[in-house]
């Protein structure tokens, strides 16, 4: 029996992070079921003007193939998608990707903000975010744009990470649904896989 409880369906889970957030990020990638259906959108600080080798490095152990989107890009069932570099990436009505070179947000492009705000306009209730170590507020009042629509939040336990500061924000900005483990973050997406195929 799993301790986690799903009362829906789930159109997408937003995963973000800044430093100290690789390790985990690989970790819950090799981890994750073959035939997950959820399209996981990851959107995490890195460097502005590499453009290759990120994507091969979380490639190397990640169960599922990684892509960067284009802009107006389709989301797709069982896809795993990471912001581009240099880029903030938004979710549009009609479940598209949106490219953008704004202003940075918190000192950031990609702003993980925008990712969860975004998306927590499209899927509402439907979306879960996850959000792991980091070491600015980026994300903290995406994650309360989620929790405001009726999705699920969660973070990496502040005292596992690397740096603290991202989820201990997050966590001052909002009630979150779940503050897991690295381990437990895995634990809950495949009880939230099985609960998906007992509805197939």
């Amino acid at each position: 029996m799993t301790k986690y409880k799903f009362d829906r369906t789930y159109k997408a889970i937003v995963i973000g992070g800044s430093a100290g957030s690789f390790q985990g990020i690989v970790k819950i990638l090799s981890a994750l079921p073959v035939d997950f259906k959820i399209p996981i959108i990851m959107c995490l600080h890195r460097l502005k003007h590499v453009r290759n080798g990120f994507v091969e490095a979380l490639s190397i152990k990640s169960i599922k193939p990684i892509e960067e989107p284009y802009d107006k890009q389709n989301i797709k069932f069982g896809k795993v998608y990471l912001a581009p570099a240099n880029y903030h990436l938004a979710i549009e009505l009609g479940n598209t990707f949106s490219l953008s070179t704004e202003e940075m947000n918190q000192n950031s492009r990609p702003s993980i903000d925008i990712t969860l705000d975004s998306a927590s306009y499209v899927f509402k209730e439907k979306l879960i975010g996850i959000l792991l170590s980091g070491a600015n507020k980026d994300g903290a009042w995406g994650m309360k744009r989620i929790k405001d629509h009726g999705g699920i939040t969660l973070v990496q336990e502040p005292k596992e990470c690397m740096i603290d500061t991202m989820p201990s924000a997050a966590i001052e900005q909002t009630k979150i649904d779940h503050i897991l483990t690295i381990n437990e973050i895995i634990e809950f997406l495949n009880a939230l896989h099985v609960h998906i195929k007992t509805l197939n």
